[in-house]
């Protein structure tokens, strides 16, 4: 495809996308506005006493515009009622009412509040899980059916002075979209295309976009093809970012950050929301992290610009073409380095922090799922027996006679073409990618050698990728390790901005291994668990059980939080797994549809459970619900002790 920026516009120079301005109450989104933050509730609509004291706490940590749950016509109603409790307290937020299943629930919402969210998927079609030929014909009866049922809302908005956020979720796209274009990406973009078509046939431009999956690859690539459609129609319309079914803690958190801040680094986004499994409130420091590392970025040095076609496709996931070199580069997943290069005499007891814990009783090496690959040492070498899955780097100022002449040294690119002791199977090169000039060194260079790229640059990754995309052109198939350093920076921020990092280049194919370097090694299982969650997140690397989890909202029929706790417990040990965990139907079903099993709330203290698509197990009470999955999994031969 040309290189004229179709779905980026940072990947040389970080600027954000600039988009239609669009007014939601008294705050504005898009053009040349800040990016904005937002959440939603979790709290039942019609307590409205609950709900007001919510929306307050949210309000009071930063969020910008608020979102109900409006499933019923009552609900609905509702909102005028809290709308007016908020002002009467001094609180003019602007509210969203989030519709699904029910139009005239939407047109009654519009009628007090200043947003409406519908998702396509749902507002006037279904999902079943069933596959429906369509001639050309029958599918424009089915558009104008659509039409019929979305025209009157978009009248009323623009009557009314509302906006209108088309919500498109991977999850509950319906049987018709994809029956026509797939469970894809494309399916997202097309499902949101035609509600954006009858808008604008109403000549109504006061909406925003989203694109939401629980997967951040499939996210990121909706956003970006839609992006790409807008551009080529001359109208760009403000994007809502959000992965949604992110999960709690430090999963969620990472997951989040990989599809958002990935779109983030494209300068895509104009409004963020980190769903959580988490009380509401909790969300908008992260999403606060996420989006006000972007203020100053355009002072970034320059990047030499790129000639030609890009040499991957943005839309579609493709791993960068490389050698094997060991156990890196190939078909390998990608590799971890653990950095213990601060300690000042390196002891068995120092490598537990990157997943190794030595017994010195039996004189055995035990390790977890997240153990590392290789750990560095800088200019130490290590004077104790290592389990064998575990290798060193050190630097190649320390290489001596007596080191096997396997032992991986590492390189400046200058150091390395002077050297004449070279490990005979592996060297790693540290590259600063600003200086393209050293692509000519590479080619030539034997297939022992991994590059580990480095950046100063306060746009680093776009600098990384800069580089890929010079040894892509180049055709030069060396595997390449990102490494990046991270300092002064609290846990939280520091795997935002790592998951950001590290993500926006690996859900592209680029990077055959992971290298994370922070101030020291005070928290080094914290870099060492980032690592393998960003793999995750990624899909690139599995290592532990993976949950896919709503942050829950008013239509939730269960304690999410306390549920997923109790899943995890008992779960968290099956490596692989995918476990969804869902407060309702709206979205469970499908959001969850690639997940191995399925807890989904389908009445008051009752629950459905899932083997991947199909309901295997209906009506369970809560209370014997869990023990029932893990039930469920060992039926089906997929249970390991621990």
């Amino acid at each position: 495809m040309p290189i004229q920026n179709k779905y980026c516009n940072s990947l040389t120079r970080f600027t954000r996308l600039k988009t239609v301005k669009v007014k939601v109450g008294n705050v504005e989104f898009g053009g040349n506005n800040p990016i904005r933050v937002q959440s939603m509730t979790t709290t039942d609509t019609m307590d409205t006493e609950e709900s007001v004291a919510q929306a307050i706490r949210m309000i009071e940590a930063g969020c910008e515009l608020i979102r109900f749950t409006a499933p019923s016509k009552k609900d609905a109603e509702n909102l005028k009622i809290i709308k007016q409790q908020l002002n009467a307290k001094g609180y003019y937020t602007p509210i969203v009412a989030d519709i699904h299943f029910t139009p005239n629930a939407a047109e009654i919402a519009a009628l007090y509040i200043e947003k409406i969210r519908v998702n396509p998927g749902n507002y006037a079609d279904k999902k079943r899980f069933e596959t429906i030929e369509y001639t050309d014909e029958s599918y424009t009866d089915e558009l104008q059916r659509i039409r019929e049922k979305f025209t009157p809302l978009v009248q009323l908005c623009k009557q009314k002075g509302r906006a209108i956020r088309i919500g498109t979720n991977h999850g509950s796209l319906s049987d018709r979209i994809t029956s026509r274009y797939g469970d894809s990406p494309k399916g997202m973009v097309e499902s949101a295309m035609e509600f954006i078509k009858i808008c604008e046939e109403n000549e109504f431009y006061n909406i925003i976009i989203s694109m939401k999956s629980s997967n951040p690859l499939v996210m990121v690539q909706a956003y970006r093809i839609l992006t790409q459609r807008m551009i080529k129609n001359s109208k760009i319309y403000p994007l809502h970012l959000g992965v949604t079914e992110a999960g709690e803690g430090e999963d969620g958190r990472i997951k989040s950050a990989v599809g958002i801040g990935a779109l983030l680094e494209d300068g895509i986004g104009d409004t963020i929301r980190v769903s959580l499994t988490e009380a509401p409130e909790n969300e908008m420091p992260v999403a606060l992290k996420l989006a006000n590392r972007y203020l100053n970025r355009n002072t970034h040095k320059s990047i030499a610009p790129i000639s030609g076609e890009l040499p991957y496709n943005p839309f579609e996931y493709k791993k960068r073409q490389t050698f094997e070199v060991l156990n890196i580069g190939g078909k390998h997943h990608p590799v971890v380095v653990g950095d213990i290069s601060h300690f000042d005499t390196i002891t068995p007891t120092n490598l537990f922090g990157v997943g190794y814990a030595y017994n010195a009783k039996d004189d055995k090496w035990n390790l977890n799922e997240q153990a590392v690959d290789y750990v560095y040492t800088n200019q130490q070498t290590i004077n104790f027996n290592l389990p064998g899955t575990l290798n060193v780097i050190c630097d190649a100022k320390v290489w001596r006679k007596d080191l096997p002449q396997h032992y991986p040294l590492f390189y400046s690119i200058d150091k390395f073409l002077q050297a004449t002791k070279k490990s005979v199977l592996l060297n790693f090169v540290r590259i600063d990618v600003s200086d393209l000039s050293v692509i000519k060194h590479l080619k030539p260079i034997d297939k022992t050698v991994v590059l580990v790229l480095y950046s100063s640059n306060l746009h680093r990754m776009a600098e990384k990728r800069r580089f890929f995309i010079e040894l892509m052109q180049q055709q030069i198939h060396s595997p390449a390790i990102i490494f990046n350093d991270y300092n002064s920076l609290d846990n939280e921020s520091f795997q935002l901005y790592s998951a950001t990092d590290f993500g926006s280049l690996l859900i592209d194919g680029m990077g055959d291994g992971i290298w994370i370097k922070t101030e020291d090694c005070s928290n080094l299982k914290l870099n060492t668990t980032t690592a393998f969650g960003i793999l995750q997140a990624t899909r690139t690397r599995i290592s532990k059980t993976d949950y896919i989890s709503c942050p829950s909202c008013g239509r939730t029929l269960f304690d999410l939080q306390e549920t997923t706790a109790k899943i995890r417990a008992k779960t968290n040990h099956l490596k692989g797994l995918k476990i969804g965990i869902m407060g309702c139907i709206v979205n469970g079903p499908g959001e969850m549809a690639d997940a191995d099993y399925g807890y989904v709330g389908v009445g008051k203290g009752k629950i459905n459970l899932y083997k991947e698509k199909t309901v295997v197990k209906k009506n369970i009470p809560e209370d014997k619900a869990v023990d029932e999955l893990v039930n469920l999994i060992k039926e089906h031969g997929d249970w390991v002790e621990r």
